[in-house]
């Protein structure tokens, strides 16, 4: 175990010296120490050479400080967001391939000029398939209710306007009561 002693010269707020030395009978390792006078003569004969000697003495506090460790339950949070984050990573990526899918097949038959109308049958399956994605992606919480819904509803939209833009769909006029 290290012990750890610190020698403080007038003012107790400047670190003058610190030393670091194993405690163990067996190990025969020389101790480590930080002391400003060893800082200023490594520092001076690099970018800190041409400040004047009060900056340099301001500047000469070594600090160490060793991160605590987790305790068991911060380690298993860790651990269970890690776990998740990757799960979300990959169903956030496939909601956005089905999306993507579908919505370059659809401008692919917008552009087709002679299109028919059982085409857009595979691209509804694919819709279908797009929508029960993100749906369990709302129900375990990788996606907000309302942002599913918007995609959904980005899907539908693209949809309608290629089936108008083809004259495939007519829309109802309502009856006014």
């Amino acid at each position: 175990m290290a012990t750890l002693s610190c020698s403080l010269l007038n003012l107790p707020s400047k670190i003058r010296n610190l030393t670091l030395s194993s405690s163990s009978s067996t190990s025969n390792s020389a101790s480590l120490s930080f002391s400003r006078n060893i800082s200023h003569t490594v520092f001076s004969q690099g970018s800190l050479s041409s400040l004047s000697t009060v900056q340099r003495q301001r500047r000469g506090v070594v600090v160490c400080e060793a991160a605590p460790e987790k305790v068991d339950s911060a380690q298993k949070r860790a651990r269970q967001a890690e776990r998740r984050r990757l799960y979300n990573k990959a169903r956030k990526s496939e909601i956005r391939t089905r999306t993507k899918k579908v919505l370059e097949a659809l401008e692919l038959l917008k552009k087709k000029s002679d299109a028919q109308s059982e085409e857009i049958l595979t691209i509804e399956k694919m819709i279908g398939e797009a929508y029960s994605i993100i749906d369990k992606a709302v129900k375990v919480g990788t996606l907000h209710r309302n942002t599913g819904a918007n995609r959904k509803s980005r899907l539908a939209r693209r949809k309608k306007a290629v089936e108008i833009h083809h004259g495939w769909y007519a829309p109802v006029p309502q009856a006014s009561a």
